[in-house]
């Protein structure tokens, strides 16, 4: 009896502690200061401008006429989704993603395997592959826009010395060769964070893969498709679902080069969401079109993480 009289009052101790109120004292209290300032900043600037265009999108909220701000239910939606620009700019996001991801994936992962190896001169080149990435998307699309300049652009010049074209090619001003030209300029900005990512996880490889895969007699090729590819795989995954992300949301580029032109040819979701909030200034439209594209990103999310649920680098 008296042995259980000990486990008796520490239960006793124990249950009084835990009807104690919580309290942040010393060092809980200083984590928590440390931390208010960013958790207040993320809240008015990220949380709250979101809450506050889904609140936008089901109003009648127009610049113009900002006395008869009213909820009007899924009327925005409606607008934006059988407006005739529609179709259009569906579209063109979807080729803008799939042809910039496909191209900078592709050209990222060879950047990297080149820059692997060890040659002299190597740091060099790597920072003039790594320097598109530290430029304004505004600016890239600036300097794009001057190369593809029909009267003094370098691209059009270069192909007229070389013999390619007879005369210019007015790259901007035609629907299709716009949105071509708008691509390659992404195309040339994505490379760079493709390269970044996936020489870090080559770099992360151990050397004794590849002795065994030689001693095995593999070659190079199958070295870099049993090797190489399958442990990089998992951070080239993770590296497309964050360039979908960008690149869906990344109007700079379009904006700064076609300015969604001509005759709306180039216009992507983000771009059509500016145009609404500039030109329109119809907010309800405009934040209708934002959660649309959230809408999409959530969805594209979900499918591709269970589609592409790797455990750990070296899964196929």
């Amino acid at each position: 009896m008296q042995s259980e009289k000990p486990v008796v009052m520490a239960n006793q101790r124990a249950a009084a502690e835990r009807k104690k109120p919580f309290r942040l004292k010393g060092e809980g209290m200083f984590i928590f200061l440390c931390l208010l300032p960013a958790l207040l900043f993320v809240a008015v600037f990220t949380y709250y401008p979101l809450l506050r265009g889904v609140v936008m999108s089901f109003q009648n909220y127009t610049l113009f006429d900002l006395l008869n701000i009213q909820f009007i239910g899924l009327d925005n939606f409606v607008s934006v989704v059988t407006s005739p620009d529609f179709p259009r700019v569906a579209m063109n996001s979807f080729f803008w993603v799939v042809c910039s991801l496909f191209f900078q994936l592709l050209f990222g992962l060879t950047l990297a395997l080149l820059m692997r190896r060890r040659f002299r001169g190597r740091g060099i080149y790597q920072a003039f592959v790594f320097f598109p990435w530290a430029m304004s998307g505004f600016l890239i699309g600036l300097i794009w826009r001057w190369m593809f300049n029909a009267q003094f652009g370098v691209i059009n010049d270069l192909l007229m010395k070389t013999g390619m074209i007879d005369a210019p090619i007015p790259f901007l001003a035609d629907g299709m060769w716009a949105m071509a030209a708008v691509i390659i300029a992404n195309i040339w900005y994505g490379v760079a964070f493709f390269a970044i990512m996936i020489l870090a996880a080559l770099q992360s490889i151990p050397e004794e893969l590849y002795e065994a895969a030689a001693m095995d007699g593999a070659g190079r090729f199958q070295q870099l498709w049993s090797v190489t590819l399958p442990y990089i795989l998992p951070t080239m995954l993770v590296t497309i679902l964050l360039r979908v992300i960008w690149i869906l949301n990344f109007p700079d580029i379009i904006y700064s080069m076609t300015n969604g032109g001509p005759a709306g040819s180039t216009h992507i979701f983000a771009t059509f969401m500016i145009e609404k909030v500039i030109f329109g200034q119809d907010y309800g439209q405009a934040s209708a079109i934002g959660v649309i594209i959230v809408l999409i990103l959530l969805l594209f999310t979900v499918f591709y993480v269970k589609a592409t649920r790797v455990e750990k680098g070296g899964d196929f």
